[in-house]
């Protein structure tokens, strides 16, 4: 079966009378691996759970291609799913639990074989086939979960946290083989992390929530770059935010007085942005330059943190805010104790709205 486009129109969710999702419009094309990023009780994994089918939708519809399945029981849906707990069966060996979604399907047995053989080739276990589950490392036991969702042939892919069991070496190599999957069985992909380096290292697109709502989605580096509030700039990526009012709009660069500090910021306006209102200027660690004299906003270099191929320097405003600057390791930087001019160029900085 090939890949489906997924497409959730106007679906909402109650439980009793709390609120869990708004109204969501959200598709997704044949083959995208989109990504719901958010914190915990943001909704990614009530609407998830409602394209599963585990869920019946308090309003809207939802589509699989171009079949409405919003009233289909979730067996009949045909959709693979990926839990973060692998969901395995201990009884079985690796090749019976890959086989298990196509014994349920009734497929013949002479098809079983070829395609669990195929399955295990994909993801390289092709040896493992009579190993007992509990023999297997947890990114082995992921790489079977994977297998038994893929051999159904699913026109759509659901993974619900898949990674977050996984120490932090395995689950970079495990997003590289779920790349790599992806790109060779071309599955259209819904994928729930609150991870943003996950999210930003393997999506076709990120739609980022809270409370029950999509607030942007897009390319990762488009959000990454020109996130819509204050919200997104903070929760994706890291970032150094000046919060203040604004003072002007004018083609497009919004300038800022920046609150508890003698001095103006100037960047990009987003939409949103009000002369008069609040709005917080975005500037990310790798966009400010960091020196020990010169003009730029005073601070106190508080340490120095080496992290592998960067070096992070946290900082302190006048204001007792903590700012922070990355550089490649290798690039010479003050010592810790010194006090320090930053700067920044204004395209690097982007003003975005106070939303709450």
């Amino acid at each position: 079966m090939h890949a489906e486009s997924l497409e959730f129109r106007g679906i909402e969710k109650f439980f009793g009378r709390t609120r869990a999702l708004d109204p969501i419009a959200l598709q997704l094309a044949a083959g995208e691996f989109v990504t719901l990023l958010g914190p915990s009780g943001s909704g990614k994994t009530t609407l998830l759970n409602i394209a599963a089918g585990f869920l019946k939708p308090d309003g809207g519809s939802l589509h699989i291609g171009t079949q409405d399945v919003t009233a289909l029981p979730a067996r009949k849906r045909n959709i693979g799913m990926v839990f973060q707990n692998y969901a395995l069966f201990p009884h079985m060996n690796v090749f019976e639990n890959i086989a298990y979604g196509l014994r349920v399907r009734g497929v013949a047995s002479t098809d079983i074989e070829a395609r669990v053989r195929r399955a295990l080739d994909g993801v390289r276990l092709g040896e493992y086939a009579e190993r007992a589950i509990r023999q297997l490392s947890g990114g082995q036991q992921q790489r079977v979960a994977l297998a038994r969702a893929l051999v159904i042939e699913p026109p759509v892919l659901l993974m619900d946290e898949p990674l977050g069991a996984l120490d932090r070496q395995l689950r970079k190599q495990v997003q590289l083989e779920i790349r790599r999957l992806h790109r060779e069985f071309g599955r259209t992909t819904l994928f729930v992390t609150h991870d943003q380096e996950e999210a930003l290292a393997m999506s076709d697109r990120i739609a980022v929530m809270r409370g029950g709502r999509i607030e942007q989605i897009g390319r990762p580096n488009d959000l990454y770059q020109r996130p819509a509030n204050v919200f997104v700039a903070s929760f994706l990526g890291e970032s150094n935010i000046l919060n203040g009012t604004v003072q002007s709009l004018e083609g497009g660069v919004a300038t800022v007085r920046i609150d508890g500090l003698a001095c103006e910021v100037r960047g990009e306006a987003v939409a949103g942005v009000v002369p008069g209102q609040p709005a917080g200027a975005l500037i990310r660690p790798e966009a400010i330059a960091i020196s020990v004299a010169g003009e730029g906003l005073r601070a106190q270099l508080i340490e120095v943190v080496p992290l592998g191929e960067i070096v992070a320097m946290r900082l302190q405003l006048e204001t007792g805010q903590e700012f922070w600057v990355r550089r490649f390791s290798g690039t010479q930087v003050p010592d810790a104790g010194h006090e320090v001019r930053l700067s920044w160029r204004t395209e690097d900085v982007r003003i975005l709205p106070m939303q709450t």
